[in-house]
């Protein structure tokens, strides 16, 4: 039983983050910090640190399947890792210097808010007809003209960006999503916010990246999930070095975790590719409230 405690079971729980991850593009931190809160007995700042030093694998596993599969945005990746990066080290020196009740009341609020966010756009949002539903396009085509437009569409009705910035262009069906400068800029911001709390609460800062990249650049929900692990990859590196220097990693844990998470990865991005953009939304709107519960029960007392 201990074997299967200290050994089997971090592996197990690595294959469900990871399916997570490839899926609404998270490296999975909103889940690993309660389980190496909870089930790990570590501290506050050593469950966000080897939170984050289990995300760096689990996310470039994804984000390679969604490259591959064209379910994502490499330069908005890109562009939002770069503004992350630039951020994640602040987070870490503020994690340092916060108590632990501190660092898990802001995880709690951030993904609670963004919860919210996430399922009351799903609840709004029409069920497709089972011959127009996302997955109605061909096998790895996330960039079809129906999908963006319905996308562009959806933005443009809730008024949450100037002209400009939130039109996705696909001149074809296959051709890539181009992005304006605009845009670009937008997604270095969405970067900058992301990289603090991924360095804070070490989570990979997709809860955060997702919600902004759907709402101020409008692009569709399967292709913000690749987008957001290309960003997630690139900047939480700065963040785990960081953590590494000040001793706060648990390695044999996320070395663990990380061994089923790859996999699992590599599963939730082609599953992604079938699985409807609404349905989507409310899986990621109800992971995040179960991860926001587990952290406020912990912290108050209710569950130890």
């Amino acid at each position: 039983m201990d074997i299967f405690v200290a050994y089997i079971a971090p592996v197990l729980v690595g294959i469900g983050i990871g399916i997570l991850s490839g899926m609404l593009g998270i490296g999975g931190g909103t889940v690993l910090v309660p389980v190496f809160r909870l089930a790990f007995d570590m501290s506050a700042i050593m469950s966000t640190a080897t939170s984050l030093f289990t995300i760096i694998p689990t996310s470039i596993s994804g984000a390679i399947s969604h490259v591959r599969a064209k379910t994502c945005i490499v330069s908005l990746g890109v562009a939002a890792g770069i503004g992350g990066a630039c951020t994640s080290p602040l987070g870490v020196w503020l994690a340092t210097i916060s108590p632990g009740w501190a660092i898990m009341a802001v995880a709690a609020l951030i993904i609670g808010y963004s919860a919210v966010s996430m399922l009351r756009k799903a609840i709004m949002m029409k069920p497709a007809p089972g011959n127009a539903s996302a997955e109605g396009a061909a096998p790895g085509n996330a960039n079809s003209v129906g999908t963006v437009a319905r996308a562009a569409d959806a933005t443009a009705k809730s008024g949450s960006s100037s002209e400009g910035s939130t039109q996705v262009v696909a001149p074809t069906a296959d051709a890539p999503v181009k992005l304006t400068r605009r845009q670009l800029a937008i997604g270095v911001g969405i970067g900058l916010i992301a990289g603090l709390a991924s360095g804070y609460v070490g989570v990979g800062g997709g809860f955060i990246m997702v919600p902004l990249m759907l709402s101020l650049i409008g692009i569709p929900m399967k292709q913000a999930s690749g987008t957001s692990l290309i960003a997630v990859m690139l900047l939480a590196i700065p963040g785990v070095i960081e953590q590494g220097m000040l001793g706060n990693i648990d390695y044999m844990a996320g070395i663990l975790v990380a061994i089923g998470s790859i996999p699992g990865a590599v599963i939730g991005a082609r599953l992604v590719r079938k699985v409807p953009e609404r349905i989507l939304r409310f899986i990621f709107g109800g992971f995040l409230i179960i991860a926001a519960i587990l952290l406020v029960l912990n912290e108050t007392g209710v569950i130890a």
